[in-house]
């Protein structure tokens, strides 16, 4: 069971990221901050939940959520700044558009940068401990799922209807094959360790 929140009186926003493995497409973060009576008994951690039920909650809570947001940083920013400081930054991206300000933040993970000297939490694997970063993680995950569906028409090649950019032996087949494009992240390990990838380019 979910816990509700950390804090009762205070407002906090849940957040949570999606695709930093990946070897392409941006990293996708989400906020939320959900009424401190919420409930919903299949919400969970999306990695524990299947393609159909995470979409099953998505609309949920974003009618029941006092405020959400879903931000990206681009595979080339990734790229500029690594994908710790990358997914650091989309959360930041997306506190910045909610719409309710909160004051406590909890975070998925062992790390986090400040945000606007407001107090946060990490909490490891908080997608599995409160109802506020499992939300979060569902948003991000399926926002990002969506965009690397319609990435896949443009790079059908790749399979990212099937692994979402995730290294698969496929999809590094494909990368060997057809070298990268611009949506793979040029820092990462695109190949096997022991191949050249700066032909790729």
């Amino acid at each position: 069971m979910l816990l509700p929140y950390l804090d009762s009186i205070l407002i906090e926003a849940g957040c949570d990221e999606a695709g930093r493995g990946c070897l392409a497409g941006p990293v996708f973060a989400a906020a939320v901050i959900l009424p401190k009576d919420f409930k919903n008994e299949l919400l969970n951690d999306s990695k524990k939940l299947n393609e159909k039920q995470r979409h099953a909650l998505r609309p949920i809570i974003e009618k029941e959520a006092l405020a959400w947001a879903v931000a990206t940083v681009s595979a080339e920013e990734i790229d500029g700044i690594n994908i710790l400081n990358a997914s650091f930054l989309a959360m930041h991206r997306a506190l910045d558009q909610l719409i309710l300000r909160p004051e406590l933040l909890l975070i998925d993970g062992n790390r986090f940068k400040v945000y606007n000297n407001i107090q946060y939490h990490c909490i490891v694997k908080g997608d599995g401990k409160y109802l506020s970063i499992a939300a979060a993680s569902i948003l991000a995950k399926t926002y990002r799922d969506d965009y690397m569906l319609e990435l896949h028409n443009q790079y059908p090649e790749y399979s990212w209807n099937e692994n979402k950019g995730y290294p698969t032996l496929k999809h590094r087949k494909a990368i060997e094959e057809n070298g990268a494009c611009g949506q793979h992240r040029k820092t990462f390990n695109l190949l096997s360790s022991t191949s050249d990838q700066s032909r790729l380019f």
